[in-house]
């Protein structure tokens, strides 16, 4: 028997020998049933049943028991209803509806065929640093995952194009393997996630702030990726080997070879003394200047956002006319002379009932109208005032901080172009038509979100637009491309659906049955402080992860621990962030590491799965620090959500 069958088996009869000791056989009650429903339905997913409808199943027959014990004439109406009102509840939940639009977002901009020339550019924009693959690689699946999402695609499009390039440049097995299963799991913390949507529809917080709160503790995790394997490849550079000069050749289009073997490698200089010279009578015009323009770029954009910039920051202050508002209380002295009229009028005009009878009520005085009259009418007479002419509000003085940003930035553009050569001009292009479109999709998509402008439904709508214009823009897209887009969009949509119910119906039957209830007691009978709890849901998430996949982990166990949050003083929105980043192990994690198992589909026949698995552990240390880092600077998730939206 394989070592993963023979680990996956004593789990499953450690936690059902735990469950047979502890449970008191005699006096179960139905808070115990509960936790005899969770023991089963983790052990029930391991043994390989689909996940959804094992909660479904185990859901509606420990409801039924639970009913049973009350009312056992009612229980099986009663099953029937609370299966129909927890399915239309979640298919009431309008988050869920972003789901299968940033899926299908994601499987378009997959076949768009963008990763290869991605991959492509950014390896040799990055020849010279140590590990230039691997780190190549990493920053390849950020990008990728921040695109689409969807782990098992990076992975296994990663493993095509980056793992037979490193093995093939002399890299450790190890490390590649490691470098790729680790970076394509980013996907499920860098937003868009489609776990953040599923934990934020579980717990009842913001989609929009966990995106804002997920965004940095992302980069951060990515950066420490590309920390480690460069240090690793300075340390041991047998292990990531540096490229070949042969392997750093960019080759030169016609027209640039010939203005660079006459005028000089340097870009700049020499298109603009291409464009007088003697070149220009054998390298068409229009050719220069498209190259031009093409280098200028980088100087447009810097230039052009700090003109923006300046605008902003130099802007008028807005001043706001209170010329005619009135402070609350006070009034003209007609107003008051009027209200004085008005109290004496009443004083006279109505007298004690016990002394006028049924007479008591009489009519107002006539002088007392006429003086009202008399006072309301040069008031309404009045013209209003002509308004002054406007006049236009100084600009303010741009701060030493913007001078300073310009400066040093304008440093950069010089420096940038003092060494951007030929070769590096056709990187440069190489990333516009590879890493830009996607940059421009992200940032449509994200901003969005996070600024406020749009909510998650409608800005994966856009994505998905964006993602058809791409794969068309690339000649990617056709009828079979769309059909199988539109299928597996579908399939993995209903598996997140079903999802959703049988973990709704589950939670449903384990909160009758008093399972939460028995749960909390018992945590806070431990009087854990704040840290406590959380390094102790944290390991439990962490020790999970290894049997369980993501989707088991959050609608089954989120339920648990959410409702504990408030005791502790725990912002859920924190939270979810641990949890995302914990919850990178479930993907790196033996026996159910399925990023190994995509690997090991594409990778060459001598590479084991044991490889695989040894590769992940390095990197699962690191998510663990990066998960310390967040909990001890949690401004790294939190401060983004802070400004934007409190």
């Amino acid at each position: 028997m394989k070592k993963e069958l023979r680990f996956g088996f004593g789990l499953m009869a450690l936690i059902l020998l735990t469950t047979a000791v502890l449970m008191p056989w005699g006096n179960l009650t139905n808070g115990h049933l509960g936790l005899l429903m969770l023991s089963l339905v983790v052990v029930a997913i391991m043994l390989g049943f689909p996940t959804a409808f094992t909660l479904m199943g185990m859901g509606v027959f420990f409801a039924w028991l639970a009913y049973n014990s009350s009312s056992p004439e009612l229980a099986v109406r009663q099953t029937l209803d609370l299966m129909v009102q927890r399915a239309y509840s979640v298919m009431s939940n309008d988050v869920l509806i972003s789901i299968p639009l940033f899926v299908f977002m994601g499987y378009l901009v997959e076949r768009a065929n963008l990763i290869e020339k991605l991959f492509k550019s950014i390896h040799l924009a990055l020849a010279r640093i140590p590990g230039s693959l691997a780190v190549a690689t990493l920053i390849t699946c950020a990008i990728f995952a921040t695109a689409t999402g969807i782990v098992g695609a990076v992975v296994t499009l990663m493993g095509l194009l980056a793992f037979p390039a490193m093995l093939r440049h002399g890299y450790d097995i190890k490390l590649s393997a490691g470098v790729i299963t680790a970076g394509g799991c980013l996907g499920i913390l860098i937003p868009p996630s489609v776990l953040l949507i599923v934990y934020g529809a579980t717990a009842g917080v913001s989609v929009v702030q966990l995106y804002a709160g997920a965004f940095f503790p992302g980069i951060m995790l990515a950066g420490l990726y590309v920390g480690y394997v460069i240090l690793m490849a300075k340390w041991k550079p047998q292990l990531a080997p540096p490229l070949s000069a042969e392997d750093r050749i960019v080759p030169l289009p016609p027209h640039n070879r010939t203005i660079a073997d006459a005028l000089g490698r340097k870009a700049l200089p020499a298109l603009l003394a291409a464009l007088k010279g003697r070149i220009n009578a054998t390298v068409p015009t229009r050719a220069i200047l498209k190259q031009l323009m093409i280098v200028l770029l980088p100087a447009a954009v810097w230039f052009g956002g700090m003109g923006l910039m300046y605008r902003t920051v130099t802007a008028p202050p807005e001043v706001v006319d209170t010329s005619g508002l009135q402070e609350m209380g006070s009034g003209s002295a007609a107003a008051g002379e009027e209200a004085d009229e008005g109290e004496k009028e009443k004083a006279e005009g109505i007298s004690e009932p016990e002394e006028e009878g049924a007479e008591g009520v009489k009519e107002p005085p006539a002088d007392g109208v006429k003086e009202a009259a008399t006072a309301e009418k040069p008031a309404a007479a009045e013209k209003p005032e002509t308004p002054a002419p406007a006049v236009e509000a100084e600009r303010q003085p741009a701060p030493l901080g913007y001078w300073i940003a310009l400066a040093a930035g304008t440093l950069a553009v010089a420096s940038f172009y003092w060494i951007f050569d030929f070769a590096r001009l056709e990187i440069f292009k190489m990333l516009l038509a590879s890493f830009f479109p996607l940059a421009v999709l992200i940032l449509a998509v994200l901003g969005s979100i996070v600024f406020g402008l749009a909510t998650p439904t409608e800005a994966a709508a856009v994505g998905s637009l964006g993602g058809i214009l791409l794969a068309a823009a690339y000649r990617r897209l056709n009828l079979g491309v769309l059909k199988e887009s539109v299928f597996l969009t579908a399939k993995t949509s209903a598996m997140v659906c079903w999802l959703f119910v049988g973990s709704s119906i589950f939670s449903a039957a384990f909160a009758l049955l008093g399972g939460q209830e028995l749960i909390e007691r018992w945590v806070l009978s431990l009087d854990m402080t704040p840290l406590q709890f959380m390094i102790l849901a944290q390991f439990i998430i962490f020790i999970l992860g290894w049997p369980l996949e993501w989707t088991e982990i959050i609608v089954i166990f989120m339920p648990i621990f959410i409702p504990l949050l408030a005791h502790f003083n725990v912002d859920p929105l924190f939270f979810g962030l641990l949890v995302a980043l914990n919850l990178q192990t479930a993907f790196l994690s033996p026996p159910v590491a399925m990023a190994a198992f995509y690997l090991k589909g594409v990778s060459p026949p001598h590479v084991t799965l044991n490889q695989i698995f040894a590769g992940m552990m390095p990197f699962m240390g690191i998510q663990v620090l990066a998960l310390a880092l967040l909990y001890v600077f949690p401004d790294i998730g939190l401060w983004l959500p802070r400004v934007l939206y409190k």
